[in-house]
């Protein structure tokens, strides 16, 4: 049977990453869960939670330098585009995506992690670190949304042609304008546009967890000219929600051109912070 257009981006990006690169799939009561797993087998772990219609795959340009010291577990999320199967126990609202991610990480062996998510993942990490504070280390946010403010008007009126009548080619403009100069991956690109075209698309949303009741150390990472919301005033509301967390602005990214592009400042914060 002869391969998707998503199937086949799927499958270049996946060449992005290391050789060694392990492919897991993980029963779990929601269906099976792929994971990409890259790192030293008694490194610390590190789950690590993408975007919507970003597939875990899109931290091809990070793995190679956290994979030096944690055992990277990279996931395509429940309900959204990639490899992970919807079977099984319905995904109906933001508690049954913890549940999922609870058995995942049983599934995983992984009874303590650190956890790391962007964008619409950053949430789903902020809603799991709430629900079992006890399994998670350290916890860090790229570019989260939906946690401490909602997004910005004129970027939902932007995103909702792609929303409405999907398309790659909706898609591709609308992350032309948001990415604007940074130049994502090409094949990345490619992937992100055909991946919003997938039929049987799930994305849960819910009320904002209360992120100022995290207990554990939290880094917090926002994109300086991200147009999903105002940086600089959503990173001073995150200071006054976590006075003991640490809250930086990366300078010239976007909202989309993270993780991946200039990978080199974000990978170094993450290391010096889960270190």
């Amino acid at each position: 049977m002869a391969l998707s257009a998503f199937e086949l981006a799927y499958d270049e990006v996946r060449e992005r990453w290391p050789a060694s690169t392990e492919e897991r799939d993980v029963t779990t009561p929601y269906g099976r869960t792929r994971v990409h797993v890259y790192g030293p087998a008694d490194g610390h772990p590190l789950v690590l939670l993408p975007g919507g219609s970003s597939t875990g795959l899109v931290w091809f340009a990070n793995a190679p330098v956290l994979g030096t010291r944690f055992r990277v577990h990279a996931v395509d999320l429940l309900g959204d585009a990639g490899r992970t199967e919807r079977r099984g126990a319905p995904l109906r609202n933001t508690d049954d995506l913890t549940a999922w991610l609870e058995t995942l990480l049983d599934g995983l062996g992984l009874a303590r992690t650190h956890l790391c998510g962007h964008s619409y993942g950053a949430g789903l990490a902020v809603r799991y670190a709430l629900h079992a504070p006890q399994r998670i280390d350290r916890l860090a946010l790229v570019d989260p949304t939906q946690v401490f403010a909602g997004f910005r008007p004129g970027y939902l009126l932007r995103a909702l042609p792609s929303l409405v009548r999907p398309s790659e080619a909706r898609a591709r403009a609308f992350l032309a304008w948001e990415t604007a100069d940074t130049h994502p991956d090409e094949s990345w690109q490619r992937l992100y546009g055909l991946a919003t075209t997938v039929p049987g698309r799930k994305v849960v949303v819910g009320r904002r967890p209360r992120a100022a009741d995290l207990r554990m150390p939290v880094l917090t990472l926002f994109a300086e000219h991200s147009r999903a919301h105002n940086a600089v005033k959503v990173a001073e509301r995150a200071r006054r929600m976590l006075p003991q967390g640490e809250v930086v602005v990366l300078p010239g990214a976007t909202h989309h051109s993270l993780p991946l592009a200039a990978p080199g400042r974000l990978n170094d914060r993450l290391m010096d912070f889960l270190d």
